[in-house]
């Protein structure tokens, strides 16, 4: 088996992100989940350590899916410094749909020029393909429940977070 790089901002982690996570996880077997973040940038919704939390409650929550050899870090640099670090063999990403596809690739091509780390796609389930972190983001602020997006964890930390958001009734 093989030590994996899932990299992202995970801001918030989605039911497409945990996907991704529990297949890399079965295909390669040790993943490490790094929550990304640029010190010089806002942090965006949460933090870097409060996205790892977030993370790591869902895996937890999680438990029962086999998801007990992922380990969650955050790294403030690039993904593939981060693969270094961590000695992993691969970075996995998941793919969504072509559009990921195009941006994935290019990152794929300098990282593996840069460092010769191989980059692997996992495409989420289909079912779960519309999911983004940005939708859920826009959708929690507007105050209609994004229960069937994120985690149980994360739709109460959302609502935590957008205490005041508007009601929107006959919207689940």
């Amino acid at each position: 088996m093989a030590k994996v790089l899932i990299p992202g901002s995970f801001d918030p982690i989605h039911l497409g992100h945990l996907d991704v996570i529990a297949s890399a996880q079965e295909l390669f077997g040790d993943v490490v989940v790094a929550v990304m973040h640029n010190p010089d940038k806002p942090s965006g919704l949460f933090s870097a350590d409060e996205r790892a939390g977030l993370v790591r409650s869902t895996l937890a929550a999680h438990d029962g899916g086999g998801l007990d050899r992922v380990e969650v870090v955050t790294h403030g640099g690039l993904a593939v410094q981060a693969a270094a670090q961590f000695g992993v063999d691969f970075i996995v990403k998941g793919l969504r749909g072509p559009a990921d596809f195009d941006i994935e690739q290019q990152m794929a091509h300098n990282n593996r020029q840069m460092t010769g780390i191989r980059t692997v796609y996992v495409p989420c389930n289909v079912a779960l393909a519309h999911i983004s972190s940005r939708f859920v983001r826009e959708i929690a602020a507007n105050g209609v429940s994004v229960g069937h997006l994120v985690p149980d964890v994360v739709s109460a930390a959302l609502a935590d977070r957008f205490p005041d958001a508007p009601s929107t009734e006959g919207i689940r």
